[in-house]
């Protein structure tokens, strides 16, 4: 290679790096049913035992810990994910194993996790780099149904702390109730939701001047839908994934032959103000659409996300979910 040329690659490599370091990526991802292969009285994971239908084994535990671990090194690119929201994960266990025990424990994440009263016993968590994000306050916020005080879904994360530049930020990492029964009679459910954290929200626009939001998760409702486009966003939340709603041909998550948006990340838009050091780069938010994170589907046509299971058929894949992400900028 000519001197002049490999000058030329020297540049634009540390040039990629320096963009790279100066980048604060956000990821989200539903991970589909993480369960160790112990059975909690109180919770309904007996299929996700040795003895249950799944027949889960520590072997397929560890094949799907080592599989995330490959996405997330693979959305992380250059640099790995300051922040990862997180959702279908059993308890603190699956967690410290993700983080300790598997090929990403090189990378130092820490994490929380909540205790929700959910039936099935899943919760919602946020992995985060201590050296971009510092850890200030954790709350768990409880969702109580007034109608039906019987029903029970997972609890909404919310997360403070201070970025590199020195500013603070509120996370809230959501599971929205699903769509079981229909869209139509579960809808309200997600409202109710979305309603809590709008108030939660307000209330720390109200506290703090100019209060930097992001809210990311699996809202088992598209941008459009009325839970998000008129109950939890409105003036001052804008939501980075209405766009490719709009002009994306495939979404996050696949059922039949329809993809979703569910998966989705929303920010203050004070966050969006260029000429401040930490802003959201709304360009890059990404469905993360890897080839090896894709099958052929062959009942609907197209590809489709490799699972855990099809079925009840083992398929030794990632999730039925596609991760989502986006970049802020740190410093100018």
């Amino acid at each position: 290679m000519k001197p002049k040329l490999i000058f030329i690659l020297i540049l634009f490599l540390l040039s990629s790096s320096v963009s790279a370091q100066n980048t604060f990526r956000v990821m989200f991802y539903n991970v589909e049913n993480l369960f160790d292969i112990l059975d909690e009285p109180d919770k309904q994971d007996e299929e996700f035992t040795p003895d249950g239908i799944r027949h889960w084994s520590n072997k397929r535990y560890y094949n799907k810990l080592n599989n995330l671990s490959k996405v997330i090194t693979s959305v992380g690119g250059w640099n790995t994910p300051a922040l990862i929201g997180m959702c279908e994960v059993e308890n603190d266990k699956v967690m410290r194993d993700l983080t300790l025990h598997s090929p990403i424990r090189n990378l130092q994440y820490q994490y929380v996790v909540t205790q929700s009263p959910d039936a099935r016993g899943i919760d919602v968590a946020l992995l985060y780099q201590r050296d971009q994000f510092k850890l200030l306050y954790q709350n768990d916020i409880r969702i109580h149904f007034p109608k039906n005080k019987h029903k029970k879904t997972r609890d909404v994360l919310h997360v403070t702390g201070k970025v590199i530049t020195g500013d603070t930020l509120d996370v809230f990492v959501c599971h929205f109730p699903s769509r079981r029964g229909g869209q139509a009679e579960s809808e309200p459910d997600r409202m109710h939701v979305a309603s809590i954290i709008r108030t939660k929200v307000d209330s720390l626009q109200t506290i703090r001047t100019k209060a930097h939001i992001l809210i990311m998760g699996d809202f088992n409702d598209e941008p459009s839908d009325k839970s998000i486009s008129k109950v939890l966003v409105n003036n001052d939340l804008h939501n980075l994934f209405l766009p490719l709603e709009q002009k994306s041909p495939i979404g996050s998550y696949k059922f039949g032959d329809q993809w979703n948006f569910l998966d989705q990340i929303i920010v203050s838009k004070n966050l969006l103000q260029k000429n401040h050091p930490f802003h959201v780069l709304t360009e890059t938010a990404t469905i993360f659409q890897a080839d090896f994170l894709l099958v052929n589907d062959r009942t609907h046509g197209g590809k489709r996300p490799k699972k855990t299971f099809n079925g009840r058929k083992y398929e030794g894949g990632y999730s039925d979910h596609l991760p989502v992400f986006v970049d802020f900028k740190t410093f100018d």
